[in-house]
């Protein structure tokens, strides 16, 4: 059998393809590279957020289906995700409180930046009275954490609930051992509606609580629901992001005395009620408390939620990434549609605080110089 014969000349030539090749790929990822850079690229940038646990059922729901950036998300608490904001462990802290006053002045890079309007669940585990919308009111409710009282059948909790029979059963009462917006939430409206918490153990994501050797500690809404679902007799605060475990657990919830005396549920119509009474008051730094707010059919204990970022970030790709996920998680057509908010029991911003404050602030967001 003859053997064939091929030319060197045929190898040459088909080297010469395959190297034109290969020079031609790497062109075009070269190209494609510098022409990423040039947009910045928030695609390919990844943003951590850490802080409320009210929100991170949020944070998860945009994390599963914003495209633009990968979001990375841990429910923390609101103390920590201002501090690792702060620090710059995390690009974002979200936060159910804004930063107060001195962290503000030791820390003016920082921005408070509203993202919605929330509020919380004063919760209870009454075995066979779940389904009763108990009344309660600020005062009595810090009487039932500072000790004061003790029962559930207390003459002051008995005259709020006129012909409801409540058991002779000791109160448990549970509140947030890790730092929490929550917890700044429910004894702000403590602190404005009864003189003595405001004096005595005032507001914030974490404050010296009472003595009272029936109060328990729990670590999260999770923790503080989990903690009610297994102690009959107990009362806490839960976030109304987490409806659904807290009905699931069955647990009740309490209608509030407001500043105007009645006593209101909470629903996204009242909740809405007491932020309607604010909107022309926000400062350009976006920072004000809504709790114990006017109005007849105000819910009385209501909040903005906030993203804190810093106004440098450490890169352009990650200046542009923040700026272009914040502007969308505030669009009535992005992160603020009902899509997400319905189901979360969150109110989106009205579209005016958007236009006026947040998205100034989102401006301010730039790279190094």
């Amino acid at each position: 059998m003859s053997q064939m014969l091929i030319r060197p000349e045929f190898y040459v030539a088909e080297m010469n393809k395959a190297l034109i090749g290969i020079l031609l790929l790497a062109l075009v990822v070269i190209v494609g590279a510098i022409a990423l850079t040039y947009r910045g690229n928030p695609g390919k940038v990844t943003l951590t957020e850490s802080g409320s646990t009210l929100l991170y059922p949020l944070f998860n729901e945009w994390a599963a289906n914003y495209t633009a950036a990968k979001i990375t998300t841990q429910a923390t608490g609101s103390g920590t995700g201002i501090s690792e904001a702060i620090s710059g462990t995390v690009v974002i802290g979200a936060s159910d409180a804004f930063m107060t006053n001195p962290q503000v002045e030791s820390n003016p890079d920082m921005l408070n930046i509203p993202i919605a309007i929330s509020s919380q669940y004063v919760a209870y585990n009454l075995p066979g009275m779940n389904n009763t919308h108990l009344v309660l009111s600020g005062p009595v409710i810090a009487a039932i954490y500072n000790a004061s009282i003790h029962y559930w059948n207390d003459p002051a909790i008995e005259a709020l609930n006129p012909g409801v029979q409540l058991p002779h059963q000791m109160i448990v009462p549970v509140f947030r051992s890790d730092g929490s917006g929550d917890t700044n939430m429910f004894t702000l409206f403590l602190s404005r509606s009864d003189p003595w918490w405001n004096h005595t153990v005032g507001y914030g994501t974490n404050v010296n609580w009472p003595k009272n050797p029936a109060l328990h500690g729990a670590v999260g809404n999770s923790g503080i629901i989990s903690f009610m679902a297994e102690t009959p007799y107990s009362i806490g605060y839960v976030a109304m992001t987490y409806t659904v475990q807290m009905k699931q657990a069955g647990l009740g919830y309490a209608a509030l005395i407001n500043r105007a005396g009645n006593a209101v549920l909470p629903s996204m119509v009242t909740v809405m009620n007491a932020a309607q009474q604010y909107l022309n008051q926000i400062p350009a730094d976006g920072r004000i408390a809504i709790a114990f707010a006017p109005g007849a059919d105000s819910y009385p204990i209501a909040t903005f939620e906030y993203v804190i970022v810093k106004k440098v970030q450490p890169s352009s790709a990650v200046a542009v990434a923040v700026k272009k996920f914040l502007t969308w998680a505030v669009s009535p057509n992005g992160g603020s549609s009902e899509y997400y908010m319905g189901k979360l029991d969150l109110i989106p911003l009205p579209q005016s605080v958007v236009s006026k404050v947040v998205l100034p602030l989102i401006d301010q967001i730039s790279g190094p110089p």
